[in-house]
């Protein structure tokens, strides 16, 4: 539809026109509601699964790497438990710095996050996946 930018390839189109990809967006959508869960906007009783690490373990962690809303993964017995909201996305928050979390504010939390995953391939890439979230084996 736009004659300029037609001779291009598709992950090149959406940088250009500066368009994220719908993993970027659903990922981006997941932290925000994550930062609204932890920090008390919702009611955390509508989501159990959250639990964040014990105060003297929290201490450890951050003198080690993470931050202090560093959220326990449980593992999953089954296969179609790992797609749930709280599952795919607690390894993606777990691997935000500690200056992106610690926001007052959604907007201020929306803001920093954009700066942090400028530079990621995901945001115009959809074959792309968040990096630091993937199996640290391989």
């Amino acid at each position: 539809m736009i004659p300029d930018v037609a001779h291009l390839k598709y992950p090149e189109r959406r940088k250009n026109l500066k368009l994220p990809t719908l993993v970027y967006r659903r990922t981006r959508g997941a932290m925000i509601e994550m930062f609204k869960l932890i920090t008390g906007k919702y009611d955390i009783k509508c989501m159990p699964g959250l639990k964040l690490y014990s105060a003297d373990v929290a201490v450890e962690i951050r003198e080690t790497r993470g931050h202090r809303y560093r959220l326990k993964q449980r593992h999953c017995t089954y296969n179609i438990r790992q797609h749930y909201f709280i599952n795919r996305s607690i390894p993606i928050w777990n691997g935000l710095p500690d200056s992106v979390v610690s926001a007052g504010t959604a907007n201020v939390f929306k803001s920093r996050l954009d700066k942090f995953w400028l530079n990621q391939d995901f945001l115009y890439n959809y074959m792309a996946q968040p990096e630091g979230t993937g199996s640290r084996s391989t």
